[in-house]
Parts: structure tokens; sequence; C-alpha cells
């Protein structure tokens, strides 16, 4: 029977982006909140200021993704290009760069050589930019899609301490969005470790441990710029 293993590294791109979104939104969404409650502001003031850092965030995050990731597609694009040329220009110093490669991965000098010799026969582009560069044929990531996920992830995080904001008693929205704010952040932790196929209880308390010291931060400037204005 064949052995079968369950890998979930194929997961790190999007589940990187997914968590970091929903993590920024639920974060910096409810310190907003807890900073603003915390200087005696009302409730419209309080959702004011909610539905804008929710507006601004997610289109920040999308901007944000969308360059980061067509600029490092732009400088893999020109690695690429430079080896596409080195390899016209020098083949046989790209084939013994190649085969060091090989040989510092553990393989003999001859082994090596014919690794090297037999892929750069099949497309020494695709060999070069692997072993070499380290850039894996269709990892890239879509630069608009990146965007949009990273906007969504984010609005999916801001919606949860805004409606707590929205549906807590008058006078109860800093504890009733701390303490919701937590759980979702635990929640969260524990989701992304468990999508990853990593253990779920250190990383869930290490994003409620820094989400729980954003929110007193914020909340402490709010209360001392609301007491000197």
């Amino acid at each position: 029977m064949p052995h079968a293993e369950v890998h979930f590294v194929h997961r790190a791109g999007w589940l990187r982006a997914a968590v970091l979104g929903a993590n920024d939104g639920l974060i910096s969404t409810a310190s907003l909140i807890v900073g603003v409650a915390a200087a005696s502001a009302g409730r419209g003031e309080i959702l004011t200021a909610a539905f804008a850092g929710w507006a601004a965030g997610a289109m920040s995050m999308a901007a944000g993704e969308f360059v980061s990731v067509s600029s490092q597609a732009d400088l893999e694009s020109a690695d690429l290009e430079r080896e596409k040329r080195a390899l016209n220009e020098e083949p046989h110093a790209e084939l013994i760069e190649l085969t060091k490669i090989y040989e510092g991965r553990g393989l003999d000098a001859a082994l090596a050589r014919k690794v090297a010799e037999q892929l750069t026969a099949r497309d020494a582009l695709s060999a070069h930019a692997r072993d070499e560069l380290g850039l894996a044929e269709g990892a890239g990531a879509n630069a608009a899609l990146a965007a949009v996920a990273s906007g969504l992830a984010f609005s999916v995080g801001a919606v949860l301490p805004t409606l707590t904001a929205f549906l807590s008693p008058q006078g109860t929205t800093i504890a009733a969005v701390s303490v919701a704010t937590l759980i979702f952040l635990l929640a969260l932790g524990g989701l992304g470790a468990w999508l990853g196929g990593a253990k779920i209880v250190r990383p869930a308390l290490r994003v409620g441990f820094w989400g729980a010291m954003a929110m007193a931060v914020t909340a402490g400037i709010g209360a001392l710029v609301g007491k000197a204005v």
C-alpha cells in the first residue's frame, strides 16, 4: 500500500494573506472603537469612526497587497530575463553554476554534472529558476486576486467588532468590544493554525495576546486625549 503524507505548505500563501487581513481588520477596528469610546465619545461618533476605519483599512490592505504582489512579480520577471540572457551568452558557465548547486545539496560531482546536463537539455530556464533563483513554477500570485482577497479578509475581521459596538448597550462598548474581539482573535488564531496543520493553542494565545496589547494601548491613548481636549 503506498505511503500517503498530508502536507499543508501549499496553503501558506493564501492562508497568510487571509489570516493577516482578518487579524488586521479585527485589531485595528476594535482598537479604533475602544480608543474613541475611551475618549468619552457618543455612539454616533464611535460607529462613524468604526465604519471609516473599516473602509480605509480595507482599501489600504487591498492597495498594499496589489502593490506588494506586483512588485514581487516585476522583480521575478526581471531576474528571469537576466537568467535567460546569461543562458544565451554563457551556457557553459551556467551549466557549471547549476552543477555546483547540486553538489552543494549533497550530490557527488559526477552525478551533479549529469543531473545538471539533463535538466538543462530539458528546460534550462526552468531549472535555473527553480534551483538558482528559488522560483517555483506556477507559484506566483495574481495581484488583483490577492488585493480582493486581502480587502475582503479585512472586512470580515472589521465587521465583527463593528457589529458588537452597534449591538452593545450604552456605556458597555469598551468592555463588549474588548471581550468579543479577544474571543474572535483566539478563534482566528486557532482556525489559522488548524488550516495549516499546526497545533492550535499557542498560535491562538499569541494572536489574542497581541490583540489585547493593541487595544489596551489604543484605549489608553484615547482616554488621555479625551481628557486633554
